[in-house]
């Protein structure tokens, strides 16, 4: 049986602020973020929760691509409202409404084994989340910086039950990191990925540490949903070559080839614009970069 790519987490109304404006309502989120770009190069399923002002919106962006929505739950509550403000690249959380996630009860497929990631959601319900994966083949989870600050041990528990984690350098240091390999031994990770933005990511495991640069040379418009896409196009990828460890490096080319795309246009329009030939392209692009920085 092949396997299956299952991503759970935020579907989103973003406000975001930066060099390009003001943009409100704008349709986000983690699940719907990491979805669109893996959908690029595997089926995934979603598994999320949506206000049912938002249901035709998504309906929309969703379209005919190979993702199963059919997990996803409509609530009568808001759907998941976030704000930020990018500045010098990256975004500062200026604050969310997350009162939707008080009607959610999150219904993950039971008994599910193929490979799970589990975006940025309310803790609790991350939590949960990674509790009710726990089969899963592959089991990866994101950090948000804003969550790990004001629920530290529900950030942990989702930390403690990861295979992979992700996560940004502040978000890396907001828990208690130092050295990232010791980081990964004292959680019992298989894998760390951090994310460092314009530096590019790094991956740590057992075989040791491996680095893909970003594509700066490539503009930068909004840089909401790199991470997830990150996620999106190395687990996607990866799943492909059924995680061979041979493997990793080029699985993290495709996610840095998929945060590319996604950071060269507001919100989701970059990566829900983009077509497999310009992630095949994109991926030629950062390999060419990397060749380079070696």
């Amino acid at each position: 049986m092949s396997r299956e790519l299952l991503v759970a987490g935020s579907i989103a109304l973003d406000t975001l602020e930066g060099p390009f404006g003001t943009v409100q309502d704008e349709l986000g989120g983690s699940a719907l973020y990491f979805a669109i770009a893996a959908s690029l190069i595997v089926p995934v399923r979603m598994v999320a929760p949506v206000g049912i002002e938002t249901l035709e919106q998504l309906k929309a962006v969703i379209g005919s691509r190979p993702i199963d929505a059919s997990l996803i739950q409509v609530l009568d509550a808001p759907t998941f409202r976030w704000r930020a403000q990018q500045e010098a690249g990256r975004n500062i959380d200026l604050g969310s409404k997350d009162s939707i996630y008080d009607r959610w009860e999150p219904n993950p497929p039971a008994g599910f084994g193929g490979w799970a990631f589990v975006g940025s959601v309310r803790p609790d319900r991350q939590a949960q989340l990674m509790e009710r994966l726990g089969g899963a083949e592959m089991l990866a989870a994101d950090a948000m910086l804003s969550y790990v600050q004001s629920r530290p041990p529900d950030a942990r528990e989702v930390l403690r039950r990861s295979r992979w984690y992700f996560c940004n350098q502040e978000e890396f240091a907001a828990l208690d990191g130092e050295d990232p390999e010791s980081f990964r031994t004292r959680w019992g990770l298989e894998g760390l990925l951090v994310k460092a933005g314009a530096l590019g990511v790094t991956a740590y495991t057992g075989r040791g540490s491996l680095h893909v640069p970003a594509l700066t040379d490539r503009p930068v418009v909004d840089t909401t949903g790199a991470g997830d896409a990150v996620a999106a196009g190395m687990l996607g990828h990866w799943m492909t070559t059924s995680g061979d460890p041979d493997a990793l490096l080029e699985s993290l080319v495709w996610g840095v080839a998929a945060a590319s795309l996604t950071i060269s246009a507001i919100g989701l329009r970059g990566i829900a614009s983009a077509t497999r030939e310009q992630l095949d392209e994109r991926v030629l692009e950062v390999k060419e970069s990397l060749r380079h920085e070696s």
